[in-house]
């Protein structure tokens, strides 16, 4: 990746929009009911916000309507400034009592609902496919193609099915934009190397032969339970888009060749379909895409699987193929049709339609949540990386807002916040759920919302921190019952692996050595669930101050898991000091996360460790006071130096650096003038480059967390410095 197009990729979300809106955006409103999101092109329009005021400016930030919010008196203080950032921010808080975002970034999500929906003949309102037109148009990259994600550089697999998503939509060959797009694939040889996932849509699509791709190999689910490859070990997010790709293989399901689908290997292929060498695909991969090759493990792996499929007895293909649609509907109707993610959703909505047909009541069910995946944004309609982060932004808000000396103004925000954490928390385990090679999920919290049905043990850490506030600070008229409380407290100790950390949704059930059969070539550390910093952090502060206001509630247990913990955190630090974030960019939150979590156990500034840190934040804090980092951080595993300074990453150094005490206050004073000097008249902050990652090389957006952490950070100094 050269340089210049790094420097490019860094600001593309900064720069003025290539396509304009192509539907009228003061229509757009966002409806939500206990958590879910979907966006409505009401039928008159109208800048009389009125009646849909929660609705409207929930959306109106994304859609950069600086009118909505009127400049704000001048900052002249870190608390005017704080207030400033509240009073804007405040006013986005939906009417359930989250805080509303765009959580798009993957630029391989709108591919797999573009395919399904023409697949399964269903329609793209005319609203939509133009908003999805205009956002790829505005993420078409310089050279013409698309990445993995909004700030990468072109790849196979992101320019080849964007490209059939934008034909899908209705954009002619011959437009500019698919010229430019054909010709920088046919200087790669076409989409031949697409990887693994790209390879999977092209063939349910009929561009692509099942002959090209390695066998999925459906049959591993009827491998004894006790096997270290059985599917029931992966990581959930592997797991439930595994199964689904391989049914869809096993069924050797492809669409009817039709006049689109023939003009489209026309126009990817570099040759004819039948005159292409379909064994000799299966393993080729663009070295723009490769991140993960395959291991001598796998490829032996692959070699006998692909074998075994010239042979593979009909009555156990069956039987396995039956057995993982059944793991699919629980799936399903665990999830309320939503899914974990919208990779299974719309492979689970496939498979649905292959099996049951377009009538079936459970294939309407899908269609009805497709919706709650999409969000309008200012740069078009794209498809969020889960239905939101709904729960995990608001326990932030609230941690942030409870800080400040003036929360008391604030109470009816912490009252509407606290109903969503009420409404959020899953109440009962799914039934038969260890059948269906879940772990239970009473008490703890999503991601995004409670019909989406998985909990994740830092989403259960924040949210049981953030319930703790509000009930104890007498901050809402119904506080969370002792014995939710206790279920959440529950459910953290029983997911704590023996290593002392935790995971994200279930406890780690597999070896390392099962990363050796990381078929995705795209992704890194996705075969199980690994222990992760923020994770364990997050978990064992919920237990800390869980433990503040319940000493006597299984005391020792939770004293253990506490130590444990912070021993877990304190064995992966890093020799320059840093942690290693896996969920957000990178070093400098992962450091974060440590920092908060250790000093709530009880560690100070007077420990190694916590000195070590805050050399290294230090170290890497810019001239004008603020720190940056980039994404590629996350691909490189090593500290990547953005060339501008960012209000995330400068609010989580210095959240960092203020919670462990750092004793030069200069370097902390310097940090939040650039806060305030990166403020906006209305109270806002910028978006700027990228704060999100998952499996190390695909980044993700938070809009949000460019008003949470930089509001939480003037919290602190404020609380911090009120005698001055």
């Amino acid at each position: 990746m050269a340089f210049q197009g790094i420097l490019a990729s860094l600001t593309r979300q900064e720069q003025p929009q290539r396509q304009g809106p192509l539907t009228d955006l003061n229509r757009w409103s966002l409806e939500v009911d206990q958590g879910r999101q979907v966006s409505i092109l009401q039928k008159a329009s109208s800048r009389n916000i009125g009646s849909l005021v929660c609705q409207l400016c929930a959306h109106a930030s994304h859609f950069a309507w600086i009118s909505i919010f009127p400049d704000l008196p001048a900052a002249s203080t870190p608390a005017d400034a704080l207030s400033n950032g509240i009073n804007f921010f405040g006013n986005l808080q939906t009417a359930d009592g989250h805080w509303a975002g765009d959580y798009g970034g993957p630029m391989f999500l709108l591919p797999g609902f573009a395919i399904v929906m023409y697949v399964t003949k269903q329609v793209v309102s005319e609203p939509l496919r133009l908003e999805i037109i205009r956002y790829l148009t505005n993420l078409q990259t310089d050279d013409g193609g698309w990445g993995i994600h909004i700030e990468s550089t072109s790849t196979v697999f992101g320019t080849t099915l964007n490209y059939i998503t934008m034909r899908i939509l209705g954009i002619p060959a011959d437009d500019e934009r698919m010229e430019r797009a054909r010709a920088w694939l046919a200087a790669r040889g076409g989409c031949l190397a697409i990887p693994s996932w790209g390879k999977f849509w092209l063939a349910v699509l009929n561009i692509y032969s099942w002959d090209g791709c390695n066998s999925l190999f459906p049959e591993m689910v009827l491998l004894p339970n006790w096997f270290p490859l059985h599917t029931r070990r992966m990581w959930c997010y592997c797991r439930t888009v595994y199964m689904p790709m391989s049914w869809v293989y096993g069924m050797k399901f492809q669409a009817p060749v039709d006049a689109l689908i023939q003009n489209l290997r026309d126009e990817l292929l570099p040759q004819r379909f039948d005159e292409i060498d379909w064994a000799c695909q299966r393993n080729k991969v663009a070295e723009e895409d490769l991140y993960t090759p395959h291991s001598w493990a796998l490829r032996f792996f692959y070699g006998a699987c692909n074998i075994y499929e010239r042979m593979a007895p009909r009555w156990f293909r069956t039987r396995a193929l039956n057995w993982v649609y059944e793991v699919l509907q629980s799936e399903d109707e665990f999830t309320h049709y939503i899914c974990i993610g919208p990779v299974n959703k719309m492979i689970n909505m496939l498979c649905c339609w292959i099996q049951e047909g377009p009538r079936a009541s459970r294939f309407k069910k899908h269609c009805e949540r497709v919706n709650d995946y999409i969000w309008i944004g200012r740069d078009g309609a794209k498809m969020n990386g889960t239905n939101g982060s709904q729960l995990w932004d608001t326990a932030f808000l609230v941690q942030g807002l409870i800080e400040t000396p003036m929360r008391e103004e604030f109470k009816v925000v912490f009252d509407r916040a606290n109903k969503f954490l009420d409404l959020s928390q899953i109440r009962h385990n799914h039934p038969n759920y260890e059948k269906y090679y879940r772990d239970a999920t009473q008490g703890g919290w999503p991601f995004s919302t409670r019909d989406m049905g998985w909990i994740v043990a830092d989403c259960t850490g924040e949210g049981l921190k953030a319930a703790l506030i509000c009930k104890h600070f007498n901050l809402t008229d119904s506080p969370l019952s002792d014995a939710r409380l206790y279920d959440a407290v529950d459910l953290l100790l029983g997911m704590q692996n023996p290593t002392g950390g935790y995971a994200t949704c279930e406890k780690t059930r597999g070896s390392t050595l099962f990363e050796w059969f990381n078929a995705s070539e795209v992704f890194g550390e996705i075969m199980i669930d690994y222990d992760y910093v923020e994770c364990t952090s997050s978990s064992i502060q919920a237990l800390v101050k869980f433990q503040l206001y319940y000493p006597n509630y299984r005391a020792q247990e939770v004293s253990r898991a506490i130590q444990a913990g912070a021993r877990f955190i304190t064995s992966i630090q890093r020799s320059d000091g840093s942690w290693e974030g896996m969920w957000g960019i990178c070093f400098t939150y992962g450091t974060w996360f440590a920092i908060d979590g250790l000093v709530e156990v009880g560690f100070t500034y007077q420990d190694e460790s916590i000195r070590r840190a805050c050399d290294f934040l230090v170290k890497h804090q810019h001239d004008d006071g603020g720190w940056g980092e980039t994404f590629l951080s996350c691909t490189t595993r090593s500290y990547n130096d953005h060339p501008h300074s960012q209000v995330v990453n400068t609010a989580w150094a210095l959240l960092a650096l203020m919670k462990a005490d750092y004793p030069n206050q200069a370097v902390v004073e310097r940090g939040i003038q650039f806060l305030m000097k990166r403020q906006l008249a209305n109270g806002d902050w910028p978006q700027e480059s990228i704060c999100g990652v998952f499996n190390k090389n695909c980044m993700i957006s938070y809009s949000n967390f460019k008003n949470i952490f930089p509001i939480w950070a003037l919290s602190r100094y404020h609380a911090q410095h009120l005698d001055h």
